[in-house]
């Protein structure tokens, strides 16, 4: 038996007792009053972003019930699903088709960005505040031994606007006994402050990874934004609008968290126990949104898991299914995206682009697609339309998109091409996809320079 066979059944065991607990949402360590008051300061913030674009509220919240949810009831009804074609990534703005890789990069590539940038998740300045790590823990017998711990502090520099601050909190686990630099997966997790009631977990598939030689981190993203419209003159937006409100092409919070990935990838680059050139994103929900931009936006990710991304990921927004972008555009969300983004709330065929352009940032590099068969509010089945639709920009730059092409049976994997997609029988977690996604990337990282415990 290999000897990490047994480390990795009990590591699968672990990860597959989690799940139940995956799927269930932590508690709020938020107390009711300040939640309402947050909501408030979020609903003026919101309208007055509508002021700018000079629109009325699309969705007429003065109207809706405390504890409604804007937009339409949710349709799960697949004859109504469809209002609107799917977008075409290899489709110009002139209207031709791009036929070539290096039309894709000069031209369709840069065209898609840009749209991305100014109309859904916003830009990220230029200027944006430095970072300073510091290494501020290490636990060399940690997980009874069989891990390093590194404690990490990634400090944004406030002295433009000292009234706001934000920071990054990234924890850092390596095998052991590895012999050099190893490969890491980095999730994205809410972080923040400790909150009694839900102590922090461990990394959803830490044993698994350890038990491959590769190391894993945790980087959080409510440290560095807040996730809540009455947030956004504080944190790394506040930071870099002096606390003033946005204007409507500037970044939400998925950029600003996915901004907050691409310095961790600065921290990690200089760490000598990390191989930077096999660097992976995971995240799940709205942290799956984060890590499907961050691989599309910072190229450095070698690798990337979006779990149960849903809208504003990798479910097609122009899709009448379960979560919509009207939903997004509601005080509770709004935040995520740019405020142009809610220009499209009740218009969303008039969007520039959508999911499937989105996925195909992430080409020719691997991305693998995790949902499951009762997670309908993140429409699985149309994450599964998108990634069909961007498998041809996988096969335009010479890899093999996804293989094989049919549709997906559940608990199987689609991880022999460079796009994979696995849809688990079960609900809202990423667990249940870890060990897919892990054979999947092996294909890339196993016995590349392997040096791991």
């Amino acid at each position: 038996m290999h000897p990490h066979a047994s480390l990795r059944l009990l590591a699968l065991c672990a990860l597959v007792s989690s799940t139940a607990l995956a799927q269930s949402p932590a508690p709020s360590a938020t107390p009711d009053p300040v939640r309402a008051a947050n909501r408030k300061l979020a609903a003026i913030d919101r309208l007055q972003m509508l002021g700018q674009l000079g629109i009325p509220d699309p969705l007429n919240l003065a109207a809706v019930a405390p504890g409604k949810m804007a937009g339409p009831p949710a349709n799960y009804d697949e004859a109504k699903a469809n209002p609107f074609p799917l977008t075409n990534p290899l489709k110009l703005k002139n209207g031709q088709t791009v036929t070539d890789a290096a039309t894709w990069w000069k031209v369709r590539r840069p065209e898609i960005l840009a749209d991305f940038s100014t109309e859904i998740y916003g830009k990220i300045p230029g200027d944006a505040p430095a970072v300073t790590w510091k290494v501020t823990s290490v636990d060399t017998a940690a997980l009874s031994g069989t891990a390093i711990k590194k404690t990490i502090l990634g400090q944004v520099d406030n002295s433009a606007y000292p009234a706001a601050s934000a920071h990054i909190d990234l924890t850092l686990y390596l095998p052991a006994k590895a012999t050099g630099p190893v490969p890491v997966i980095v999730e994205v997790v809410p972080g923040g402050a400790p909150n009694p009631k839900s102590p922090a977990r461990l990394p959803v598939a830490l044993p698994l990874i350890l038990a491959k030689g590769w190391g894993c981190a945790t980087c959080s993203t409510y440290t560095l934004q807040a996730d809540t419209g009455a947030g956004l003159n504080n944190g790394v937006i506040g930071i870099v609008n002096h606390g003033k409100p946005r204007t409507p092409d500037q970044w939400g919070a998925l950029a600003a968290w996915s901004w907050g990935l691409s310095r961790a990838i600065d921290y990690l680059e200089t760490d000598k126990a990390v191989d930077a050139k096999r660097l992976g994103v995971e995240g799940h929900s709205r942290w799956g949104k984060t890590a499907l931009l961050a691989a599309a936006l910072d190229g450095r990710w070698s690798i990337a898991y979006a779990s149960c991304s849903g809208e504003g990921g990798a479910k097609p927004s122009r899709r009448f299914w379960g979560e919509t972008l009207d939903n997004v555009c509601g005080i509770g969300e709004y935040h995520w995206m740019a405020g142009n983004f809610l220009k499209y709330c009740r218009h969303w065929g008039e969007l520039p682009v959508d999911s499937p352009e989105l996925i195909s940032l992430v080409a020719p590099r691997p991305l693998f697609i995790g949902c499951g068969t009762m997670d309908l509010w993140a429409d699985p089945h149309g994450q599964f339309l998108a990634a069909q639709a961007a498998d041809p920009v996988w096969k335009l730059l010479g890899k093999t998109g996804l293989d094989p092409a049919g549709a997906p049976v559940g608990n199987v994997g689609i991880v022999s091409g460079d796009l994979g997609f696995r849809e688990h029988i079960g609900g809202h977690t990423d667990a249940l996809d870890f060990p897919t996604f892990l054979e999947f990337a092996g294909k890339y990282w196993d016995g590349v320079g392997r040096t791991g415990g």
